[in-house]
């Protein structure tokens, strides 16, 4: 008897089907090294990582509970994956640890996708694709595009790579003033302490408060995806199918509307394009 060993791509389920008579028949055996549980699919309820302090995308309520768009959208994902869901916080210095120690399922937490991140954890979708833009303070007239953040001070969130896109890829001589969180950098912004704050459009559309505005000159595409332990294939292509489905039903219309219409920011309502689970 000869004896194949094949892992399972994820959650105790091989992806190719072979007819277990023939094996038997020419004296094969398939022994799989898969452990189960391994899968969201797996799973009767789901841990889901969000942001508790990014207004219109997750904030975590005095009474403990979270709301906003990534909110909603895992509480969609993981209806239709048919599983209970609990959220908790997740910084952005601690995604990916979160996702590689089991302390959450998923991450829907304004998580871009970028190849760095992608060495370390697996994605979902992307669900949005939004565009980085940067905040200033009301007053300030000297900014209209990024180029004109030179020799100011910009805000550095610890886990967060949109100040690289601004220092690093266009090489704009700023002054990086680390902070923990885009709250944060929004207080320090308005009291002075830096010059701009540079992200996503639709988590500056959250803070853009009265004191505060966005530039609105967009210099990049942010792919929003839902982090998943790298492995889960599975996994990974059931929370693609949802996103569609999110899409095609509507939902992700009047989330976006619901969260964001009154931002002015040109929102799309077409399905993303996928990266692939592979």
């Amino acid at each position: 008897m000869v004896t194949l060993t094949r892992k399972c791509s994820s959650g105790g389920r091989l992806r190719r089907v072979v007819t277990a008579a023939l094996l038997v028949a020419a004296g094969v055996s398939l022994a799989t090294s898969c452990a189960a549980g391994t899968s969201i699919l797996d799973k009767d309820s789901l841990v889901v990582g969000v942001k508790p302090d990014q207004p219109g995308l997750g904030v975590k309520g005095a009474d403990g509970r979270f709301s906003g768009f990534d909110v909603d959208v895992a509480s969609y994902v993981a209806r239709k994956l048919g599983k209970q869901v609990r959220f908790v916080a997740a910084p952005s210095s601690q995604r990916e640890q979160m996702l590689q120690g089991g302390t959450v399922d998923l991450v829907v937490a304004t998580y871009s996708i970028t190849a760095e991140r992608k060495t370390k954890v697996a994605f979902g979708g992307p669900y949005y694709v939004a565009h980085q833009d940067t905040l200033i303070r009301a007053a300030e007239a000297g900014v209209s595009n990024v180029r004109d953040l030179r020799d100011r001070k910009l805000c550095q969130v610890t886990g967060s790579n949109s100040w690289r896109r601004v220092k690093d890829e266009r090489k704009i001589p700023v002054t990086l003033v680390p902070s923990a969180s885009y709250s944060e950098c929004v207080s320090d912004l308005r009291a002075g302490k830096v010059d701009a704050v540079s992200t996503d459009d639709l988590i500056l559309a959250g803070f853009a408060t009265s004191g505060t505005k966005i530039v609105n000159a967009p210099f990049s595409d942010e792919r929003y995806g839902v982090g998943i332990r790298t492995g889960d294939l599975d996994g990974c292509e059931a929370v693609n199918k949802a996103i569609t489905e999110m899409y095609q039903d509507g939902t992700a219309k009047r989330l976006l509307q619901k969260w964001f219409a009154k931002s002015g920011l040109a929102l799309s309502f077409t399905v993303p394009q996928f990266e692939g689970c592979g």
